[in-house]
């Protein structure tokens, strides 16, 4: 097993969304951490999980996160719990980035519903 330190410089990148970045931190069959980058006025696409629970924690800004059409305002230093099953949808209204994580178990990848 090679345990080291894991940062965005040496993680894995995407592109996602409208101009939106994530690094995959943790990428196993058991968990998925992903550290995400929010330009300001940028959304992702409403959807949910079938088997995953996630865990939204803001590093740095304000995003709102939709949860069920119920719009939830999370700034830095909170984190919102999703269950799964539950539709969601995370924006940033604001004039800043928001940066924060994406600890979801199982990972989501593939497990996901537009709606």
């Amino acid at each position: 097993m090679d345990i080291r330190a894991i940062s965005k410089a040496t993680a894995e990148h995407y592109i996602w969304g409208n101009r939106c970045d994530g690094w995959h931190l943790v990428k196993s069959p058991q968990l998925s951490v992903i550290q995400e980058r929010m330009p300001a006025g940028t959304s992702e696409v409403r959807h949910f999980h079938h088997h995953a629970q996630q865990f939204f924690y803001v590093l740095s800004g304000k995003a709102v996160m939709e949860v069920d059409g119920r719009p939830i305002v999370v700034t830095a230093g909170e984190g919102i719990w999703i269950p799964p099953g539950t539709s969601h949808q995370m924006r940033n209204d604001s004039g800043d980035e928001v940066h924060f994580l994406v600890i979801s178990h199982p990972p989501s990848h593939g497990d996901r519903e537009n709606t």
